[in-house]
């Protein structure tokens, strides 16, 4: 037996317990009574009947109509310029043509809002700001690799780079 059809069991039963009482007692004709009787049971088999048709179409699969009106889940994309810059270090750290023209250049930036001044004027005071480590990625003067095209820097000492900037 059903979820549903248990459900209505108790409904079922009050309604027959109450026209064994009505033909008791007798307050109205008995043709009433049995028209009563079978419109409460009608009453109880559409319940049924929508329970159980609304629970099928639960779990089937929307109509086209539902799935048009239904909206899509937005796409959750990384922001464009996060990619990109994680392009630009992976490419940094795997070329040194890449680290010495476009992630140095980025680096660079990044150290100048951070501190509030341009590392080209200011050199000394960016190197005391940076640390050792750091300021040998950083500094404006570092000259172009001799091998373009050799492996770029280290990822530790990039990351380290890029920490030290983060706790500026």
């Amino acid at each position: 037996m059903s979820f549903h059809a248990r459900r209505l069991i108790v409904p079922f039963v009050l309604v027959t317990v109450g026209l064994v009482i009505a033909l008791g007692l007798h307050p109205v004709t008995t043709e009433r009574i049995i028209a009563a009787y079978v419109l409460a049971l009608a009453a109880l088999g559409l319940e049924l009947m929508t329970r159980v048709l609304s629970s099928r179409s639960a779990t089937a699969t929307p109509s086209e109509f539902e799935q048009a009106l239904a909206r899509d889940e937005p796409v959750t994309t990384r922001p464009s310029d996060l990619v990109r810059i994680e392009r630009e270090l992976s490419l940094g750290v795997a070329s040194a043509g890449h680290l010495h023209t476009r992630l140095l250049p980025l680096l660079r930036e990044a150290a100048s809002a951070r501190l509030g001044f341009d590392l080209h004027r200011y050199p000394q005071r960016a190197q005391a700001a940076v640390g050792d480590e750091a300021w040998k990625l950083l500094r404006p003067d570092r000259p172009a690799p001799a091998d373009r095209h050799g492996a770029g820097a280290p990822l530790r000492q990039v990351e380290h780079c890029i920490d030290t900037l983060e706790r500026l």
